[in-house]
C-alpha cells in the first residue's frame, strides 16, 4: 500500500520501521521497537525530529510487525520539534504479512523517494546526527551510488563491517571523507561498523546492481549488504566516521542504559 503518487511526494528520507525486534522480546510483543520510550520520547521520534531539523519535510516510514501503532503514532502531517513534515507510509504489513528486509522495504517505496535521499533505522539512537541538507546535494551531484556513516565498533559487534579508506575526496566536515570497502578475511586493517545512517541513489536499486523491479510488487526479501557490496566493488561507495552518541538498541540491556 503507498500512499500518494510520484508527481507529488518526492521524499529526501526513508526510515525503517518494519522490523519485528526478536531480541528485544518481550517488550516487542505488544510494541514495536521504534516506539519504545527513549528519554520521554519514542525510539524513533528522535531522529524523525533531527531529520525536520535540519529541513527534511517529506519522510517515507515503511512498517512491518504491528504497523498500524507506527502509523498511528505519526500523521500524514506530523510536527517535529516545531517542523512540518509530510509523512507516508509503505505498509510492508498489510500488503506482504511481515517486513520484506532493507532493499526489498527500500524498493517497495521507491516510487515515493526521491533520487538521492536519506536512510535511517528507526532502532538507532543518532540524537544529535548532522541530517545536512547540503551533504545530500553534494552526495547527489557525486557519481556515487551510496555513502555510509561508520562508527567504532560497540562491544557486542568487535569485528565491525568494513573499511574505510582515505582518498582524494577527503574534506573534513563533509561527506566525502573516504572510501568504504568490504575486507577480505585476512585483511588485517580496521574495520568499522555501519551506524544504519546512509545517503543512497535510487539508481542502486536497478540493474545490475538490483533486479527488484520498482515498487516490489512481489515483496522480494533482500538485505542490503548485496547492494553495499556492489556499489564498493565497483568504487561508489564513499564513507565517513561518526564520533557522535550512537546505540544500537537490540537488547532490553541497550535500550536500559539510555533510556533515562
Amino acid at each position: 500500500m503507498i500512499m500518494s503518487s510520484t508527481t507529488e511526494f518526492r521524499a529526501q528520507a526513508m526510515v525503517l520501521a518494519a522490523g519485528r525486534g526478536e531480541r528485544m522480546r518481550p517488550l516487542t510483543d505488544h510494541t514495536p521497537k521504534p516506539l519504545l520510550p527513549v528519554r520521554g520520547k519514542p525510539l524513533m521520534q528522535h531522529s524523525l525530529e533531527q531529520l525536520a531539523a535540519a529541513g527534511v519535510d517529506r519522510i517515507v516510514i515503511n512498517t512491518g510487525w504491528l504497523g498500524q501503532q507506527v502509523a498511528d503514532a505519526w500523521p500524514a502531517k506530523a510536527d517535529m520539534g516545531g517542523h512540518g513534515v509530510q509523512i507516508r507510509y509503505s505498509r510492508e504489513d498489510l500488503d506482504f504479512g511481515g517486513g520484506i528486509e532493507t532493499t526489498g522495504g527500500i524498493s517497495r517505496a521507491l516510487p515515493l523517494l526521491d533520487d538521492a535521499f536519506w536512510l535511517v533505522s528507526g532502532d538507532v539512537f543518532i540524537p544529535s546526527f548532522p541530517f545536512d541538507e547540503a551533504l545530500r546535494q553534494r552526495f547527489a551531484q557525486s557519481g556515487d551510488l551510496a555513502h555510509l556513516w561508520l562508527v567504532p565498533n560497540a562491544p557486542h559487534h568487535p569485528k565491525g563491517d568494513f573499511v574505510l579508506t582515505e582518498d582524494d575526496h577527503t574534506d573534513a566536515g563533509h561527506a566525502y571523507t573516504g572510501r568504504a570497502e568490504t575486507p577480505a578475511a585476512d585483511d588485517t586493517r580496521p574495520r568499522l561498523t555501519y551506524c544504519s545512517v546512509a545517503l543512497l541513489k535510487k539508481e542502486l536499486f536497478a540493474p545490475p546492481f538490483c533486479d527488484i523491479p520498482p515498487g516490489n510488487p512481489h515483496g522480494v526479501k533482500m538485505p542490503l549488504v548485496q547492494q553495499l557490496r556492489a556499489a564498493m566493488q565497483a568504487g561508489r561507495c564513499s564513507a565517513s566516521r561518526y564520533d557522535g552518541v550512537w546505540v544500537d538498541v537490540g537488547t532490553p540491556e541497550r535500550l536500559a542504559a539510555i533510556a533515562g
